[in-house]
Protein backbone atom coordinates (compact mmCIF):
# COMPACT_ATOMS: atom_id res chain seq x y z
CA UNK A 1 0.00 0.00 0.00
CA UNK A 2 1.92 3.47 -0.86
CA UNK A 3 0.73 6.29 1.38
CA UNK A 4 -0.39 9.43 0.66
CA UNK A 5 1.31 12.90 1.22
CA UNK A 6 -0.52 16.03 1.59
CA UNK A 7 0.59 18.64 -0.55
CA UNK A 8 1.68 21.09 2.06
CA UNK A 9 4.32 18.98 3.86
CA UNK A 10 5.22 18.15 0.12
CA UNK A 11 6.30 21.77 -0.47
CA UNK A 12 8.28 22.14 2.33
CA UNK A 13 11.92 22.03 1.79
CA UNK A 14 15.41 22.10 3.50
CA UNK A 15 16.00 25.38 3.48
CA UNK A 16 20.27 26.75 2.52
CA UNK A 17 20.89 28.24 5.65
CA UNK A 18 20.78 24.55 6.95
CA UNK A 19 23.08 22.85 3.56
CA UNK A 20 25.29 25.92 4.03
CA UNK A 21 26.08 25.24 8.03
CA UNK A 22 26.53 21.38 7.01
CA UNK A 23 28.91 22.55 3.91
CA UNK A 24 31.07 24.22 6.08
CA UNK A 25 31.48 21.28 8.83
CA UNK A 26 32.73 19.64 5.92
CA UNK A 27 35.69 22.15 4.69
CA UNK A 28 36.36 23.17 8.31
CA UNK A 29 35.03 26.83 7.40
CA UNK A 30 33.95 29.68 9.53
CA UNK A 31 30.01 29.43 9.39
CA UNK A 32 28.70 33.19 8.67
CA UNK A 33 25.54 31.77 7.27
CA UNK A 34 23.55 30.44 10.20
CA UNK A 35 22.30 33.04 12.89
CA UNK A 36 23.69 30.82 15.54
CA UNK A 37 24.09 33.38 18.12
CA UNK A 38 27.97 32.84 19.74
CA UNK A 39 28.79 36.00 21.82
CA UNK A 40 28.09 35.25 26.37
CA UNK A 41 24.49 33.82 27.33
CA UNK A 42 24.42 36.62 30.30
CA UNK A 43 24.95 35.01 33.83
CA UNK A 44 21.65 36.26 35.24
CA UNK A 45 19.97 33.81 32.76
CA UNK A 46 21.93 31.22 33.14
CA UNK A 47 21.87 31.52 37.12
CA UNK A 48 18.39 31.47 36.79
CA UNK A 49 17.62 28.13 34.50
CA UNK A 50 20.20 26.13 37.26
CA UNK A 51 17.98 27.43 40.11
CA UNK A 52 14.83 26.69 38.99
CA UNK A 53 16.44 23.18 37.82
CA UNK A 54 17.86 23.05 41.88
CA UNK A 55 14.54 23.46 42.79
CA UNK A 56 13.23 20.96 40.95
CA UNK A 57 11.50 23.07 38.22
CA UNK A 58 11.57 19.87 34.96
CA UNK A 59 8.02 19.11 35.02
CA UNK A 60 5.44 20.79 32.17
CA UNK A 61 4.49 23.84 32.93
CA UNK A 62 0.69 25.95 31.81
CA UNK A 63 0.40 25.48 28.22
CA UNK A 64 1.16 29.25 27.70
CA UNK A 65 3.88 29.41 29.85
CA UNK A 66 4.89 30.00 34.00
CA UNK A 67 3.45 33.11 35.25
CA UNK A 68 7.10 34.73 36.46
CA UNK A 69 7.41 34.95 32.56
CA UNK A 70 4.51 36.03 31.38
CA UNK A 71 4.16 38.54 33.89
CA UNK A 72 8.00 39.68 32.82
CA UNK A 73 6.94 39.30 28.69
CA UNK A 74 3.93 41.90 29.65
CA UNK A 75 6.83 44.47 31.66
CA UNK A 76 8.87 44.19 29.00
CA UNK A 77 6.01 44.56 25.85
CA UNK A 78 4.69 48.02 28.20
CA UNK A 79 7.93 49.04 28.41
CA UNK A 80 9.82 48.92 25.30
CA UNK A 81 7.13 48.00 22.79
CA UNK A 82 4.50 50.20 23.96
CA UNK A 83 2.29 47.14 23.89
CA UNK A 84 -0.16 46.77 26.81
CA UNK A 85 -0.91 43.20 27.16
CA UNK A 86 -2.79 41.33 30.05
CA UNK A 87 -0.44 38.39 31.33
CA UNK A 88 -3.34 36.24 32.04
CA UNK A 89 -5.15 36.45 28.90
CA UNK A 90 -3.09 37.92 25.84
CA UNK A 91 0.67 35.44 26.23
CA UNK A 92 1.10 32.61 25.24
CA UNK A 93 4.91 31.12 25.37
CA UNK A 94 5.98 28.34 22.79
CA UNK A 95 9.28 26.65 21.81
CA UNK A 96 11.00 29.62 20.18
CA UNK A 97 9.59 32.12 18.12
CA UNK A 98 8.77 29.78 15.19
CA UNK A 99 6.85 27.98 17.50
CA UNK A 100 4.27 30.98 18.56
CA UNK A 101 4.40 31.50 14.78
CA UNK A 102 3.65 28.16 13.77
CA UNK A 103 0.89 27.55 16.56
CA UNK A 104 -0.79 31.20 15.06
CA UNK A 105 -0.65 30.41 11.50
CA UNK A 106 -2.44 27.14 12.70
CA UNK A 107 -4.47 28.61 14.85
CA UNK A 108 -5.99 31.12 12.75
CA UNK A 109 -5.54 30.89 9.10
CA UNK A 110 -7.62 28.06 6.86
CA UNK A 111 -6.17 25.72 4.11
CA UNK A 112 -6.23 28.28 0.86
CA UNK A 113 -5.78 31.57 2.59
CA UNK A 114 -2.98 33.98 1.56
CA UNK A 115 -0.30 35.45 3.34
CA UNK A 116 1.43 38.73 2.20
CA UNK A 117 4.99 38.46 2.52
CA UNK A 118 7.78 41.02 2.07
CA UNK A 119 10.95 39.77 0.10
CA UNK A 120 13.64 39.07 0.33
CA UNK A 121 11.70 37.11 3.20
CA UNK A 122 13.44 34.55 5.98
CA UNK A 123 12.73 30.92 4.24
CA UNK A 124 10.48 29.96 7.74
CA UNK A 125 8.48 32.21 7.07
CA UNK A 126 7.76 31.24 3.90
CA UNK A 127 7.42 27.48 4.80
CA UNK A 128 5.27 28.28 7.43
CA UNK A 129 3.14 29.48 5.51
CA UNK A 130 2.91 26.29 3.00
CA UNK A 131 3.21 24.02 6.08
CA UNK A 132 -0.37 25.51 7.75
CA UNK A 133 -1.69 25.06 3.74
CA UNK A 134 -2.26 28.54 3.16
CA UNK A 135 -0.65 30.62 -0.19
CA UNK A 136 2.00 33.17 -0.33
CA UNK A 137 1.43 36.86 -1.87
CA UNK A 138 4.99 38.74 -2.35
CA UNK A 139 5.94 41.91 -2.05
CA UNK A 140 9.17 42.98 -3.74
CA UNK A 141 11.63 45.61 -1.05
CA UNK A 142 14.49 46.67 -2.94
CA UNK A 143 17.93 48.27 -1.99
CA UNK A 144 19.56 50.00 -0.92
CA UNK A 145 16.77 51.11 1.83
CA UNK A 146 14.58 47.62 1.08
CA UNK A 147 11.33 50.29 0.55
CA UNK A 148 8.39 48.94 -0.86
CA UNK A 149 5.45 50.64 -3.01
CA UNK A 150 2.27 50.64 -1.66
CA UNK A 151 0.80 50.03 -4.97
CA UNK A 152 2.58 46.45 -5.22
CA UNK A 153 1.48 46.13 -1.66
CA UNK A 154 -2.18 46.75 -2.79
CA UNK A 155 -1.75 44.69 -6.29
CA UNK A 156 -0.59 41.74 -3.91
CA UNK A 157 -3.92 41.37 -2.42
CA UNK A 158 -7.35 39.39 -3.47
CA UNK A 159 -10.15 38.45 -1.61
CA UNK A 160 -8.58 35.45 -0.46
CA UNK A 161 -5.99 37.58 1.25
CA UNK A 162 -6.11 36.97 5.01
CA UNK A 163 -3.13 38.27 6.53
CA UNK A 164 0.29 40.16 6.22
CA UNK A 165 3.47 38.62 7.69
CA UNK A 166 5.91 41.61 9.02
CA UNK A 167 9.61 40.80 9.77
CA UNK A 168 11.30 44.32 11.79
CA UNK A 169 13.93 44.38 11.63
CA UNK A 170 14.33 42.23 8.95
CA UNK A 171 15.85 38.68 8.40
CA UNK A 172 17.90 38.85 5.62
CA UNK A 173 17.43 42.47 4.66
CA UNK A 174 18.41 44.11 8.36
CA UNK A 175 15.39 46.39 7.29
CA UNK A 176 13.30 48.26 10.29
CA UNK A 177 10.01 49.38 8.60
CA UNK A 178 9.41 52.80 9.63
CA UNK A 179 6.57 54.67 11.30
CA UNK A 180 5.34 56.23 8.07
CA UNK A 181 5.12 52.97 6.21
CA UNK A 182 3.35 51.15 9.09
CA UNK A 183 0.85 53.42 8.97
CA UNK A 184 0.58 52.84 5.35
CA UNK A 185 0.11 48.94 6.01
CA UNK A 186 -2.31 49.36 8.74
CA UNK A 187 -4.70 51.52 6.34
CA UNK A 188 -4.24 48.58 4.23
CA UNK A 189 -5.28 45.87 6.92
CA UNK A 190 -8.21 48.13 8.11
CA UNK A 191 -9.55 48.35 4.57
CA UNK A 192 -9.13 44.62 3.59
CA UNK A 193 -9.81 43.45 7.38
CA UNK A 194 -5.95 41.58 7.29
CA UNK A 195 -4.21 40.27 10.19
CA UNK A 196 -1.16 41.19 11.10
CA UNK A 197 1.40 38.06 12.11
CA UNK A 198 5.06 40.21 12.99
CA UNK A 199 8.31 38.54 13.73
CA UNK A 200 10.22 40.90 16.00
CA UNK A 201 13.20 38.44 17.22
CA UNK A 202 15.34 40.90 16.39
CA UNK A 203 13.76 44.12 17.99
CA UNK A 204 16.69 45.37 20.41
CA UNK A 205 19.42 45.12 17.13
CA UNK A 206 18.82 48.36 15.69
CA UNK A 207 21.51 50.92 14.24
CA UNK A 208 22.65 54.34 13.61
CA UNK A 209 19.88 55.86 15.79
CA UNK A 210 16.63 53.47 13.99
CA UNK A 211 14.08 53.18 16.55
CA UNK A 212 12.36 49.52 16.10
CA UNK A 213 8.27 50.43 16.07
CA UNK A 214 6.32 47.45 17.10
CA UNK A 215 3.50 47.60 14.84
CA UNK A 216 0.81 46.25 17.54
CA UNK A 217 1.45 49.53 19.12
CA UNK A 218 0.03 51.51 16.16
CA UNK A 219 -3.68 51.75 17.19
CA UNK A 220 -4.74 50.74 13.95
CA UNK A 221 -3.28 47.24 14.16
CA UNK A 222 -3.14 46.70 17.43
CA UNK A 223 -6.42 44.44 17.42
CA UNK A 224 -5.36 43.16 14.75
CA UNK A 225 -1.69 41.46 15.15
CA UNK A 226 -0.37 38.77 16.86
CA UNK A 227 3.22 39.91 17.93
CA UNK A 228 5.83 37.40 18.16
CA UNK A 229 9.51 37.57 19.42
CA UNK A 230 11.79 36.07 22.34
CA UNK A 231 14.86 35.87 23.99
CA UNK A 232 16.74 33.74 21.40
CA UNK A 233 19.10 36.55 20.31
CA UNK A 234 18.91 38.89 22.69
CA UNK A 235 20.33 36.77 25.24
CA UNK A 236 22.27 34.93 22.60
CA UNK A 237 20.24 31.40 23.47
CA UNK A 238 18.66 29.96 20.28
CA UNK A 239 18.71 26.37 21.53
CA UNK A 240 16.79 26.79 24.46
CA UNK A 241 13.56 27.33 22.53
CA UNK A 242 11.49 29.90 24.65
CA UNK A 243 9.23 32.57 22.41
CA UNK A 244 6.53 33.92 23.13
CA UNK A 245 3.12 35.65 21.11
CA UNK A 246 1.35 38.70 22.26
CA UNK A 247 -2.53 38.81 20.98
CA UNK A 248 -5.52 39.21 22.10
CA UNK A 249 -8.12 36.87 24.54
CA UNK A 250 -9.96 34.94 21.46
CA UNK A 251 -6.76 34.39 19.58
CA UNK A 252 -5.06 33.61 22.52
CA UNK A 253 -6.89 30.39 23.26
CA UNK A 254 -7.06 29.31 19.86
CA UNK A 255 -3.39 30.00 19.50
CA UNK A 256 -2.71 28.08 22.94
CA UNK A 257 -4.70 25.26 22.15
CA UNK A 258 -2.57 24.72 19.16
CA UNK A 259 0.85 25.53 21.14
CA UNK A 260 -0.10 22.65 23.53
CA UNK A 261 -0.88 20.43 20.96
CA UNK A 262 2.44 20.48 18.77
CA UNK A 263 4.59 21.34 22.08
CA UNK A 264 2.72 21.49 25.22
CA UNK A 265 5.22 23.41 27.13
CA UNK A 266 8.34 25.10 26.25
CA UNK A 267 11.20 23.79 28.58
CA UNK A 268 10.16 24.76 32.18
CA UNK A 269 13.73 25.41 33.71
CA UNK A 270 14.89 27.47 30.64
CA UNK A 271 11.69 29.93 30.77
CA UNK A 272 12.49 30.77 34.52
CA UNK A 273 15.98 31.50 33.31
CA UNK A 274 14.60 33.73 30.78
CA UNK A 275 12.30 35.70 33.21
CA UNK A 276 15.11 36.02 35.69
CA UNK A 277 16.95 38.00 32.87
CA UNK A 278 14.03 40.02 31.65
CA UNK A 279 13.57 40.69 35.27
CA UNK A 280 16.97 41.91 35.88
CA UNK A 281 19.23 43.02 33.23
CA UNK A 282 19.23 46.58 33.05
CA UNK A 283 18.34 49.11 30.44
CA UNK A 284 22.47 49.40 29.63
CA UNK A 285 22.59 45.41 28.73
CA UNK A 286 20.50 46.59 25.61
CA UNK A 287 22.28 49.34 24.89
CA UNK A 288 25.78 47.57 24.90
CA UNK A 289 24.37 45.20 22.84
CA UNK A 290 23.66 47.31 20.27
CA UNK A 291 26.95 49.20 20.52
CA UNK A 292 28.45 45.71 20.02
CA UNK A 293 27.05 44.31 17.14
CA UNK A 294 27.32 47.92 15.42
CA UNK A 295 30.97 47.58 15.65
CA UNK A 296 30.74 43.77 13.79
CA UNK A 297 28.44 44.97 11.19
CA UNK A 298 30.87 48.14 10.35
CA UNK A 299 33.53 45.82 10.38
CA UNK A 300 31.96 42.84 8.30
CA UNK A 301 30.80 45.95 5.92
CA UNK A 302 34.34 47.27 5.27
CA UNK A 303 36.04 44.10 4.83
CA UNK A 304 33.04 43.53 1.82
CA UNK A 305 33.64 46.80 0.36
CA UNK A 306 37.68 46.02 0.31
CA UNK A 307 36.99 42.97 -1.04
CA UNK A 308 34.25 44.05 -3.91
CA UNK A 309 31.43 42.34 -2.37
CA UNK A 310 28.99 45.70 -2.13
CA UNK A 311 27.33 45.17 0.97
CA UNK A 312 23.59 46.84 1.99
CA UNK A 313 24.76 48.28 5.68
CA UNK A 314 21.19 46.99 7.67
CA UNK A 315 19.61 48.83 10.17
CA UNK A 316 18.66 46.46 12.23
CA UNK A 317 19.37 42.85 12.82
CA UNK A 318 22.87 40.96 12.07
CA UNK A 319 23.18 39.88 8.78
CA UNK A 320 24.26 41.45 5.85
CA UNK A 321 23.42 41.30 1.86
CA UNK A 322 25.76 41.51 0.05
CA UNK A 323 26.11 42.28 -3.93
CA UNK A 324 28.71 38.86 -5.34
CA UNK A 325 27.82 39.65 -9.02
CA UNK A 326 31.81 39.69 -9.22
CA UNK A 327 32.05 35.98 -8.13
CA UNK A 328 32.49 33.13 -10.30
CA UNK A 329 29.21 31.25 -10.92
CA UNK A 330 25.88 30.95 -12.68
CA UNK A 331 23.89 31.58 -9.16
CA UNK A 332 24.07 32.61 -5.65
CA UNK A 333 24.25 28.55 -4.62
CA UNK A 334 27.60 28.06 -6.80
CA UNK A 335 29.05 31.79 -5.72
CA UNK A 336 28.59 30.72 -2.27
CA UNK A 337 30.01 27.42 -2.69
CA UNK A 338 32.90 29.43 -4.21
CA UNK A 339 33.65 31.48 -1.23
CA UNK A 340 33.26 28.58 0.90
CA UNK A 341 36.03 26.79 -1.39
CA UNK A 342 38.06 29.53 -1.57
CA UNK A 343 38.14 31.42 1.60
CA UNK A 344 36.85 29.23 3.98
CA UNK A 345 33.67 31.23 4.52
CA UNK A 346 30.30 30.18 4.42
CA UNK A 347 26.80 32.23 3.83
CA UNK A 348 23.89 31.71 2.48
CA UNK A 349 22.52 31.67 -1.04
CA UNK A 350 20.26 34.68 -2.00
CA UNK A 351 17.90 32.29 -3.77
CA UNK A 352 17.12 31.63 -0.54
CA UNK A 353 15.05 34.59 0.00
CA UNK A 354 13.38 34.91 -3.21
CA UNK A 355 10.52 33.03 -4.90
CA UNK A 356 12.01 33.53 -8.22
CA UNK A 357 15.41 34.32 -9.27
CA UNK A 358 15.98 38.19 -8.15
CA UNK A 359 18.23 36.66 -5.44
CA UNK A 360 20.63 34.95 -7.67
CA UNK A 361 23.49 37.44 -7.18
CA UNK A 362 23.05 38.31 -3.29
CA UNK A 363 24.70 35.85 -0.64
CA UNK A 364 24.04 36.84 3.02
CA UNK A 365 26.94 36.90 6.01
CA UNK A 366 26.03 36.68 9.83
CA UNK A 367 27.65 38.93 11.95
CA UNK A 368 26.98 37.34 15.33
CA UNK A 369 30.00 35.72 15.96
CA UNK A 370 32.24 35.90 18.75
CA UNK A 371 35.32 38.49 18.01
CA UNK A 372 38.01 36.26 17.21
CA UNK A 373 36.16 33.96 14.40
CA UNK A 374 34.58 37.31 12.64
CA UNK A 375 37.85 38.61 12.50
CA UNK A 376 39.38 35.69 10.96
CA UNK A 377 36.53 35.66 8.75
CA UNK A 378 37.12 38.95 7.89
CA UNK A 379 40.91 38.42 7.20
CA UNK A 380 40.38 35.73 4.39
CA UNK A 381 37.31 37.32 2.91
CA UNK A 382 40.17 40.74 2.05
CA UNK A 383 42.55 37.62 0.65
CA UNK A 384 39.99 37.02 -2.28
CA UNK A 385 41.21 37.89 -5.85
CA UNK A 386 38.39 38.36 -7.49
Amino acid sequence: MQLSTPKASEEIEHPDIRVMSIECEKVGGINLSQGVCDTPTPPAVLAGAKAAMDKGLNHYTRYDGIPELRKAIAQKADKFNHIKADAESEIVVSAGATGALFSAMLALLQSGDEVVLFEPYYGYHLQTILAVGARPRYVRTTPPDWNFELADLERAITPKTKAIILNTPSNPSGKVFTREELNQIADVCEKHDLLVFTDEIYEYFTYDGVEHISPASLPKLRGRTITISGPSKTFSITGWRVGYCICGLEQKERIGNANDLLYVCSPSPLQAGVAAGMESLPASFYESLCKMYKTKRDMLCQTLKTAGLTPYVPKGAYYVLADVSRLPGSGSKEKAMHLLRTAGVATVPGRAFYHDKSGEHLVRFCFAKNDSDLQEACARLRKLKI
